[in-house]
């Protein structure tokens, strides 16, 4: 959709979560460890608490298995382990700039829209109880909760049929190219996020805005 116009209505709009709706990132609750030392940082992430250990959070394991695994594998970094949970809420300093207000001004225009997110259960909670704009939402589809991970069909096809969509008049957001790859196989229109002023124009040129 990011290039496109068509003359096929969007009568609901799926965004992702982190990424999208808020800026996630582990790098936010970690530098401060790492006395701003990117590499030892980043060294970190890629060899501890790297993406594929957190996704299977994502899936649906709980978190104290999954502390307790990686801390027996890596005891040495057992306090930066445990902040991974305990201080997961650093990670998650605040919403993208601008998708609020996109946000609010297809709710004001009476659009449908739902979430679709790779997330654990509590950390979901955690976030629709700390911004305001979660509330703009009409429904959610949350991995953990169902035991399904994006790209899955299977994840996508639940979002469509809990809510009763139609994937040629649906629009999912994603900053993840597999997602919206992944999407866009199902018939879905698609817009791989990059940042609000893409988005907005995107929605604009679409007369959705």
């Amino acid at each position: 959709m990011s290039g496109a116009v068509t003359s096929i209505p969007v009568k609901a709009v799926v965004f992702d979560v982190g990424g999208v709706l808020v800026d996630w990132d582990p790098r936010h609750l970690y530098r401060p460890y790492f006395d701003g030392d990117e590499a030892l940082m980043e060294h970190f992430l890629e060899t501890v608490c790297t993406p594929a250990w957190n996704v299977e959070q994502d899936r649906g394991r709980p978190w104290d298995e999954a502390v307790a695994l990686l801390t027996a594998e890596f005891p040495e970094c057992r306090e930066l382990i445990r902040a991974f949970r305990e201080r997961w809420e650093d990670m998650v300093p605040d919403t993208i700039p601008g998708i609020p207000d996109i946000v609010w001004e297809l709710k004001e225009r009476g659009t449908p829209l739902f979430l679709l997110t790779n997330c654990a259960a509590d950390t979901f909670e955690l976030m629709r109880t700390r911004f305001d704009v979660f509330s703009a939402f009409d429904g959610a589809v949350v991995s953990a909760t169902e035991g399904l991970l994006k790209p899955d069909p299977a994840l996508f096809h639940r979002l469509l049929d809990r809510f009763a969509l139609d994937p040629a008049t649906t629009l999912f957001i994603d900053d993840v190219a597999a997602n919206v790859e992944g999407a866009d196989a199902l018939g879905m229109r698609t817009h791989h996020f990059t940042g609000a002023a893409g988005l907005r124009g995107a929605l604009e040129r679409q007369g959705m805005l």
